[in-house]
């Protein structure tokens, strides 16, 4: 079975940003899903996202593997997609 050349790049990283940092950079907030570069740390939007930030990013960079940010209790509030344990 073959495997991928690129799993020795995957790094334990810190996200750079809260956001798409480059949408937030210009004020925007229109990002669909995030992803996080896990060679750098780098936050770029989706592909489903008008600026398909995550993409540019490998596009500059050659960083070429991204994952979806850790989602805590309070991500899952703020995307309205679930509810922190206890909250009714």
């Amino acid at each position: 079975m073959a495997t991928c050349g690129h799993l020795d790049q995957i790094a334990e990283v810190t996200p750079s940003s809260p956001g798409c940092e480059d949408c937030l950079a210009t004020g925007r907030r229109d990002w669909v899903h995030l992803r996080v570069c896990q060679e750098c740390g780098h936050v770029g939007c989706c592909d489903n996202s008008p600026g398909r930030h995550a993409t540019g990013h490998f596009r500059t960079v050659a960083h070429p593997i991204s994952a979806r940010p850790a989602r805590g209790p309070r991500e899952a509030l703020r995307s309205g997609r679930g509810r922190a344990r206890g909250d009714a």
